[in-house]
């Protein structure tokens, strides 16, 4: 019997090293590896080939949900990734890939709540920001019992891009425990925008695939819209250049700006061909929006910084700028540009849209809470098309949510804007870390600019952009904690975030030591 026991003994402590101290780092792990993989080839080969692709997927996507349910940080570039890609991949099948994208957030956002238990860290959600965000949700929650609303299916529908992406705010928050893992989101986001400015160069450049011509004439409102000018406009991967040129215009200024910070010189240099890019890649989308956006975000940046700098880069681009503008051209993507700067021009576009607001402004008057979410555009001709609202263009998100939320909900969603504006301006005057400071400012001139852009068109609530909104706004609440200056105020003051942030530190340093001392024990066993 005593040889028994020694010889379990023997072989659990040798599975033990085998397994939790070399982590399969050793010749069983690569026997099993290989045989693991041996046994899935010959059972792919056996099945059909759509039951083969099923086990693939299956093989992939259970460590990747399972790594979103408990690794915020890589659950948060996965989210961005796809969000970017979403509208390319719905040109080559019918899978519902937004509802897989919610599926992910409420996953991700699970996960959230699961590590909320055990470390209960819940400083952030005493910030302002994140109290608007809260108000904002339960105020689009409450909307269903609107009595004005014609449709709860156009509320369900519509609910997820007006509040349910929010939730991606939370999970960036949970996500950011220290600086690097911001800075991996920033990167994230600037590289995304610079493969998207890519794709949308070789539209320009050797055309449309198959599938995107297909998708581009199966809608003859789609193509009008994007045939303008004896030209196609490019939307790389997105559904309209309306869209896609927006993006490109404040990630175009978003990367110019940060060129301008603390940072290493062949960082500097891949910002500003990346901000090029972004830039060319907006002129071929065509949309007039993003032209008044740019000088607008430079504009901001210099308000904000008064720097010598920033003025004298400023004033040379407006003269070269006034130049262009009024030089004439038989080029379609140039005249475009000038379209925006030029009141005769533009007068048609604006002089409809200011009618359109002045028609809709009495409802809005008597309807404090709205018609309900999506009694107006796609979702208000699906659910609700008697309603003069079905035909309303209102052109705006502003105007959107005026008509859908009312009043009050839109003076909630402007002080959300605002609380977002002033919180990221007053710990951009505040922090020291030239690094920390130079991000706050980049974010501070990205939501002055969609902020402007939410008015002539429906800005914040479209993927990526939401999301990448939502997650900067995570990223102002954050990156003050990792300011050394901020740290000393908050202790000065003695605020409680920070005590709850000296606890977390205090685990995380006994950690180690608990560690330690289990794998002691392990190895006596």
């Amino acid at each position: 019997m005593a040889a028994v026991v020694k010889a379990y003994n023997h072989i659990t402590h040798w599975f033990n090293k085998q397994v939790f101290f070399e982590k399969l780092y050793n010749p069983l792990g690569y026997v099993l590896l290989i045989s693991i993989a041996i046994a899935l080839g010959y059972v792919i080969s056996a099945l059909q080939l759509k039951y083969g692709f099923l086990i693939l997927i299956a093989i992939i996507g259970v460590p990747v949900l399972g790594a979103c349910l408990f690794n915020q940080t890589f659950s948060v570039v996965l989210i961005l990734t796809i969000s970017i890609s979403i509208e390319l991949l719905r040109k080559y099948s019918s899978v519902p890939f937004g509802t897989a994208l919610d599926g992910l957030l409420f996953l991700s956002f699970f996960g959230l709540l699961l590590n909320q238990l055990k470390e209960r860290r819940k400083n952030f959600a005493k910030s302002p920001v994140s109290v608007f965000i809260m108000v904002w949700v339960l105020y689009n929650l409450m909307e269903v019992l609107n009595p004005w609303a014609g449709s709860r299916m156009a509320w369900l529908y519509t609910v997820r891009s007006m509040a349910g992406l929010i939730l991606f705010y939370f999970i960036a928050c949970y996500a950011f425990k220290d600086l690097r893992s911001i800075i991996i989101t920033i990167k994230t986001i600037i590289i995304l925008a610079f493969i998207s400015a890519l794709y949308g160069l070789k539209q320009e450049i050797f055309g449309f695939t198959t599938a995107e011509l297909s998708w581009l004439y199966a809608d003859p409102e789609r193509f009008q819209l994007i045939f303008q000018w004896s030209r196609m406009r490019i939307f790389s991967f997105f559904s309209d250049p309306t869209n896609f040129g927006i993006y490109m215009g404040y990630m175009g200024t978003f990367c110019f700006v940060m060129a301008t910070g603390p940072f290493k010189m062949k960082h500097k240099i891949w910002l500003a061909i990346g901000g090029g890019a972004m830039f060319l890649a907006m002129a071929y989308a065509g949309s007039r929006t993003p032209f008044v956006l740019v000088p607008f975000g430079f504009l901001i940046l210099i308000m904000m910084t008064l720097e010598k700098k920033y003025i004298i880069g400023m004033a040379a681009v407006f003269v070269l700028g006034t130049g262009v503008m009024m030089k004439s051209t038989s080029s379609a993507v140039m005249y475009r540009i000038q379209s925006a700067f030029d009141p005769t021009k533009s007068d048609d576009t604006m002089k409809v849209r200011l009618e359109n607001q002045s028609l809709i402004q009495p409802f809005i008057y008597r309807h404090p809470f709205g018609a309900g979410l999506g009694s107006s555009g796609i979702w208000g001709k699906r659910f609700t098309p008697d309603s003069f609202l079905a035909d309303f263009a209102h052109d705006s998100g502003f105007v959107r949510i005026a008509v859908e939320l009312g009043w009050i909900g839109l003076t909630i969603y402007c002080l959300f804007l605002f609380t977002v504006i002033r919180t990221a301006i007053y710990y951009y005057l505040r922090v020291r870390n030239p690094k920390i400071r130079h991000f706050y400012l980049c974010f501070i001139v990205i939501f002055f600019m969609l902020t402007l852009a939410n008015y002539p068109q429906e800005a914040i609530v479209q993927l990526p952009t939401s999301l990448v909104f939502y997650v900067s706004c995570a990223a102002i609440v954050k990156m003050k904690d990792f300011d050394d200056v901020a740290i000393e105020n908050e202790k000065a003051s003695g605020s409680e975030s920070l005590l709850d942030q000296m606890m977390e530190g205090d685990r995380q340093l006994e950690a180690p030591k608990e560690n330690i001392d289990d794998l002691q024990k392990l190895e006596n066993v």
